[in-house]
């Protein structure tokens, strides 16, 4: 159990500050509590997280009021001070702004329009050790009222950075990332692609046209890579066929170094009899084409490829059957959820899981030997 909180003087008159301002007014919302108090949005909800505890306020519908404030008044008169001091704006930090992390953007703006709610957008890197300083800004400088969230999960940091992101009272929700924070491990709020899904329904695919070794290749160091061959085990394992016996795979994140690991992918191929290769993700699987090309290798009559993303999988030549993960959609439901919790804090943590769909096209067919 964590040791209880040790409450300094200001603290200590700040809370008294924040119950004095609620049986004046009844009602209010944490951006005009941080104005009136002169403390930092993420201390005041730290705050009335730690009064709610205590049974001393409750948290209602966007604000915060006494316990004996009445449901439909509190309703009301929150509503009324949003409407007149503007919408609800969610902060939204992703590690890129130029690959698949648009696409999820676009989906949290268009439900966030529909809910009269505004994004604020920041973007972190696969590089950075720690994403707090910008969660830190859109916090404290930017008074956002939730947070949309996909942190570094492998770096050292990661853990600090969920228990901070836990400890601000306000609606987080985690976007293709998983955490659990505290003694209990309770769960943070997430929206998850089923990627191993994704890998599986590529992996059938292939099987179904007759492809007896079906491989996999798959980009180092990225967080997707790990779920796509874990359905791509599952998978093939489920049709009867030995992973030891074919391609599992990766080339590294520099393209520079891909020539000489892709040799490597098709030899492998050639020399284990393999037909058909999973790949993750879309520039990985072009570039395995254009190798192919380059050694009179024919895709899809000597090797079927079934990229993972579609970004741009439907640009190549051949246009390649690919995966694509319900980018628009990530983004949309992290915003209900926000908003959701937002209205009711105490509705119980969801963990949502949105399938990821298959596009067929031309880069698989049944091998040569099944026709």
């Amino acid at each position: 159990m964590s040791p209880p909180e040790t409450r300094g003087p200001l603290q200590v008159a700040r809370r008294a500050q924040l119950l004095e301002a609620l049986r004046h007014d009844g009602v209010l919302r944490v951006t005009d509590l941080s104005g009136r108090l002169g403390a930092a949005a993420v201390t005041i909800r730290r705050d009335i997280a730690q009064l709610a505890a205590e049974g001393l306020v409750r948290r209602v519908h966007g604000g915060v009021a006494l316990p004996e404030f009445d449901d439909d008044a509190a309703t009301e008169d929150v509503s009324a001070v949003m409407l007149s001091s503007g919408t609800r704006t969610v902060g939204m930090l992703v590690p890129s702004l130029d690959y698949y992390w648009p696409d999820v953007a676009r989906g949290a703006e268009e439900a966030a329009r529909e809910l009269r709610a505004r994004i604020v957008l920041r973007g972190s890197s696969y590089k950075s050790e720690d994403d707090r300083p910008q969660l830190i800004r859109l916090v404290e400088q930017l008074s956002v009222d939730g947070l949309i969230v996909a942190p570094r999960m492998d770096a050292p940091t990661a853990e600090r950075t969920v228990d901070w992101l836990a400890s601000t009272g306000m609606p987080v929700v985690l976007i293709e990332r998983t955490a659990t924070v505290g003694p209990h491990h309770a769960v943070v709020e997430s929206v998850v692609t089923d990627h191993a899904l994704g890998a599986a329904m590529a992996v059938r695919h292939l099987v179904s046209l007759g492809h007896q070794k079906v491989g996999v290749l798959l980009g180092e160091h990225s967080p997707t890579s790990p779920h796509v061959h874990r359905g791509w085990l599952e998978a093939i394992t489920d049709c009867g066929q030995d992973a030891a016996a074919t391609v599992d795979a990766q080339v590294p994140p520099r393209p520079a170094a891909w020539e000489a690991a892709l040799d490597v992918v098709l030899d492998r191929c050639l020399a284990t009899r393999t037909t058909a290769l999973v790949v993750h993700a879309d520039a990985e699987a072009i570039a395995l084409v254009q190798r192919c090309e380059e050694r009179r290798l024919s895709v899809p009559g000597d090797l079927s490829v079934v990229a993972y993303d579609d970004e741009i999988a439907g640009l190549c030549s051949p246009p390649l059957t690919a995966v694509r993960p319900p980018r628009r959609s990530i983004g949309r439901a992290a915003v209900r959820l926000v908003t959701d919790r937002l209205a009711d804090p105490d509705l119980p943590a969801h963990r949502v899981i949105i399938s990821p769909s298959l596009t067929v096209r031309e880069s698989s067919a049944p091998p040569r030997s099944a026709r």
